[in-house]
């Protein structure tokens, strides 16, 4: 059976994570309606620039807190220096310094299930490394545009110390 390598995806390049706060709008989601994640997106737009305490324009959809089940959190939102006037209806999120795999998506949104299928079904199995219970996160540049999929976009995947 051949690899079928998405033509966006590569060798990761490894890097050590920093803490981070990340505030934004929080949905619970399964595999099957994660194609629902673009209307959190799609709400947490206006409030880009108007988080209180946001640090630049970043933006990070992390996935977090899973059930088990095949359940979890996804937040989309942006990188904040502290919590104390956070409007209520934003969730937060701490990421911990950790050991990343960092794995670059080019191309549209819609191909990045084909890119975490590639991360979590081909290159991880075979790498050597296992995830850590730890978020994972999508980060966007500033330059990054959701329409035309133009700007740079990483998928960051935490693992084990080796």
């Amino acid at each position: 059976m051949e690899k079928h390598e998405p033509d966006n995806a590569a060798e990761p390049r490894f890097e050590h994570g920093r803490f981070q706060i990340i505030a934004g709008f929080g949905g619970c989601f399964t595999p099957d309606t994660a194609e629902d994640i673009p209307l959190l997106w799609e709400k947490f737009l206006p409030w880009l620039g108007k988080v209180p305490g946001q640090k630049d324009e970043v933006t990070y959809g992390v996935c977090c807190n899973p059930d088990g089940k095949g359940g979890f959190e996804y937040i989309a939102g942006v990188e904040v220096s502290r919590l104390d006037d956070l409007p209520e209806q934003l969730r937060w999120i701490e990421i911990q310094p950790a050991h990343y795999a960092v794995f670059e998506h080019k191309g549209p949104l819609k191909a990045l299930p084909q890119t975490f299928h590639y991360i979590w079904k081909e290159w991880l199995p075979r790498s050597g490394h296992t995830a850590a219970e730890a978020p994972e996160f999508e980060r966007y540049s500033e330059d990054f545009n959701p329409r035309t999929g133009e700007g740079s976009l990483e998928i960051w995947i935490p693992l084990k110390p080796s």
